[in-house]
């Protein structure tokens, strides 16, 4: 079992968590008919994200895969509107923060996939507050 975060373009993405929870499978659904490990798919605030998330979890596959034997080796699902990371649960703590400050950086949408009722963040804060 991993743990899984995610990034988004929060332009794309609902803001009401019902909508927000049945768009997210929609996206986890990998329909998008392009391969989902090059970064060059998606928006350019999710490049950029991805890049500087990349100099801490190197990417497992695609065009900046690492070939290092290192736990911190990370899979990345890359789709035009959200970027869906899979981390050893021993670096959830590490991943979750790395993860979410660079959302913040970035100006993208951040989910905790992983957690029961997991936080949806958005650019300018979570879900339900006002934004």
């Amino acid at each position: 079992m991993s743990y899984d975060l995610m990034v988004f373009e929060p332009s794309a993405a609902p803001r009401e968590r019902q909508e927000f929870m049945a768009w997210y499978r929609r996206q986890a659904a990998w329909s998008e008919g392009h391969s989902y490990d090059d970064p060059a798919v998606a928006t350019s605030s999710l490049q950029a994200w991805f890049h500087d998330m990349r100099q801490h979890f190197p990417a497992m596959n695609g065009p900046y895969r690492s070939d290092a034997d290192d736990p911190h080796v990370t899979d990345y699902c890359i789709g035009k509107s959200v970027v869906y990371v899979t981390f050893a649960w021993s670096l959830a703590e590490e991943a979750y923060e790395q993860m979410r400050s660079l959302a913040i950086k970035h100006g993208v949408g951040f989910f905790d996939v992983s957690a029961d009722d997991g936080e949806v963040f958005y650019e300018r804060g979570p879900i339900g507050e006002k934004n």
